[in-house]
């Protein structure tokens, strides 16, 4: 299929040849981001009306790079996926680069007490977002050729992933440092490495992330909060102890729409990290069971287009994505329900900025490309077949006469 431009217009291109997989990934992905945008537009209308002077400042922002996601969405379905196989390793290299200009001084944009921006005129990027969809391209590329690479291009790319870890950590960001190296694990073990590597470099992870919780202070400090943030409600256990406030004022069916008390000046950096403590307390305990609802859904469809796929390749990028997707949702989840220590992990679709948008809507739509992928070869292999049969009797047809 070639492509043409109104491939890049959401909602415009046809889908009614794709696999049953890739058109229900395609609508769960509308019904997740139409969701997020009216929880962005109810978590900061307050807040925006007080600091920006406009209530719709973060609306009209996250629309802006909702539309943008949604066309990179588009055009990333509509692209054969070796395409992007084939150019993630400079993807991650570029990124990898972007990563350590942010820890120079006057390059990085230092927020919230974390240096994880760099400034493009007025809009802030932040590589270690932008990085995941090229880390789960490249990873998956790797660990699916693995038995057949040198041993020098092996320790080169684990280094390279080590380099991209070490970058996101010193930012300093725990979370999504833990987040990328659990993608990179759980994509090495779907491709069956040894477990005596896997065990080494878990043990490493775990030792990593210990060392960095007992270097920085904010982050022990953190841990201990979560353990029982009732204990300093007005220090470090603020944030816990509000969020919870949220999810508990929700009760069964919610306050409603717009309703929220604790995104009034009381709960910090709601309409980000804490978006679903607004989402709790307006839509309930059965807003909550939808939510887990629509992420058990794609992740057991992204189960069965990594079971479908073509290849092995195809079958780790299926996994990456859900790993990403529903793995960073359920630990922001954690979060705002006291359940994980608090970090600054956004909820994918949900959460403000742009960064994270575009990142979550090209891993949305690669996990689409390979159930197309997926579909599309079956139906070549029974065309390929169809004609094999055909030349046979033709073959005999002749041999008779």
């Amino acid at each position: 299929m070639s492509f043409q431009f109104r491939h890049l217009i959401p909602f415009f291109d046809s889908s009614e040849e794709w696999s049953p997989e890739a058109r229900i990934l395609r609508w769960l992905t509308f019904l997740w981001l139409l969701v997020g945008l009216v929880m962005v537009y109810s978590a900061s209308y307050a807040i925006a009306s007080v600091e920006q002077g406009d209530g719709l400042f973060y609306f009209k922002r996250q629309v802006l790079w909702g539309v943008v996601g949604l066309i990179g969405f588009n055009f990333v379905v509509n692209v054969p996926l070796r395409s992007f196989l084939k150019f993630a390793q400079w993807g991650v290299i570029i990124f990898l680069g972007l990563l350590f200009f942010t820890l120079l001084p006057g390059v990085g944009k230092h927020i919230n007490g974390a240096t994880r921006w760099i400034s493009i005129g007025p809009f802030p990027i932040q590589p270690s977002e932008l990085i995941k969809p090229f880390l789960v391209l490249q990873s998956s590329r790797f660990f699916s050729q693995w038995n057949v690479l040198s041993p020098r291009l092996r320790l080169t790319w684990l280094g390279i992933f080590g380099a991209v870890l070490l970058g996101i950590l010193l930012q300093p960001n725990l979370s999504t440092t833990a987040l990328c190296g659990i993608t990179l694990w759980m994509v090495a073990m779907a491709a069956g490495l040894p477990f005596s590597l896997l065990g080494g470099t878990a043990i490493g992870g775990f030792l990593l992330a210990f060392l960095s919780i007992s270097i920085k202070e904010y982050q022990r400090r953190r841990v201990m909060s979560f353990l029982n943030p009732w204990n300093d409600a007005m220090g470090d256990g603020y944030q816990l102890v509000q969020s919870l406030l949220a999810v508990g004022s929700g009760g069964t069916w919610g306050t409603g729409l717009g309703l929220s008390q604790q995104k009034l000046f009381y709960l910090p950096i709601q309409y980000n990290d804490f978006i679903f403590a607004v989402y709790s307390e307006e839509f309930g305990f059965i807003g909550g069971l939808f939510l887990l609802g629509l992420l058990l859904t794609y992740a057991t469809i992204a189960l069965r287009v990594a079971l479908k796929a073509k290849t092995l390749e195809y079958q780790l990028v299926a996994i990456g994505v859900m790993v990403v997707m529903v793995g960073q949702s359920m630990l922001n989840i954690g979060v705002a329900t006291g359940v994980l220590p608090t970090t600054g992990l956004p909820l994918p679709l949900f959460s403000y900025g742009g960064s994270s948008m575009i990142a979550s809507l090209m891993l949305a739509g690669l996990l689409i490309r390979v159930a197309r992928e997926s579909s599309e070869a079956q139906v070549v292999s029974l065309e390929a077949r169809r004609g094999s049969s055909r030349r046979l009797r033709e073959k005999k047809a002749r041999s008779r006469s």
